[in-house]
C-alpha cells in the first residue's frame, strides 16, 4: 500500500468516527447551536448539559490535527478533504488567547494543534473569514425560519 493510500485510509477512519451517533449529535450542536460571544460562554459549557459535546468535538479536531502535524496524515490531502476543522477553529479562535491564560482550564481547550494546522494554510485568514460569514449567515437564517 502506498503512503498516499495509507493517508487516505486514516482520513477515512477519522470520517467513520465523525459518523458515530453521539459524535454526529455533538458536531451538530457545536456547529448549529453553539455560538459563543465571549470567553465566559465557552467556559459555561463546562457546567452545562453540552459539556461532553464540546469536549468531544474540540478534542476530536485537535487530535486529528495532531496526526497531521506529526506527519501521520498528509496535510494537503487532509485540508483538501476537510473544512469542518476550519469552522471549529474560526468559532473559537477569538477566545483562545484568553482561555489559555485561565488556570485550571483543560488542555483540550487550548486547541494548539488545530490552530497550528489551520494557520499553516496559505489562505488561512481568508478561509477563516469565509467560514465565519457562512456560520453567521446560517445562524441568521435559522432565526428567521
Amino acid at each position: 500500500m502506498s503512503e498516499k493510500q495509507e493517508d487516505a485510509n486514516l482520513i477515512l477512519r477519522l470520517y467513520e468516527l465523525r459518523r458515530e451517533e453521539t459524535m454526529r449529535k455533538a458536531r451538530y450542536w457545536f456547529i448549529t447551536n453553539f455560538n459563543p460571544q465571549c470567553t465566559q460562554d465557552i467556559l459555561n459549557v463546562l457546567a452545562d448539559e453540552h459539556s461532553a459535546d464540546f469536549r468531544m468535538v474540540a478534542s476530536y479536531w485537535d487530535m486529528a490535527a495532531t496526526f497531521v502535524n506529526y506527519g501521520a496524515i498528509d496535510e494537503e490531502m487532509f485540508n483538501d478533504i476537510n473544512t469542518e476543522h476550519i469552522a471549529i477553529y474560526a468559532k473559537l479562535q477569538p477566545f483562545l488567547a484568553e482561555i489559555r491564560q485561565i488556570p485550571g482550564v483543560p488542555p483540550y481547550f487550548y486547541l494548539k494543534n488545530l490552530e497550528s494546522l489551520v494557520l499553516r494554510m496559505p489562505d488561512a485568514h481568508e478561509r477563516i473569514a469565509v467560514m465565519r460569514r457562512y456560520m453567521k449567515n446560517r445562524a441568521e437564517a435559522r432565526k428567521t425560519s
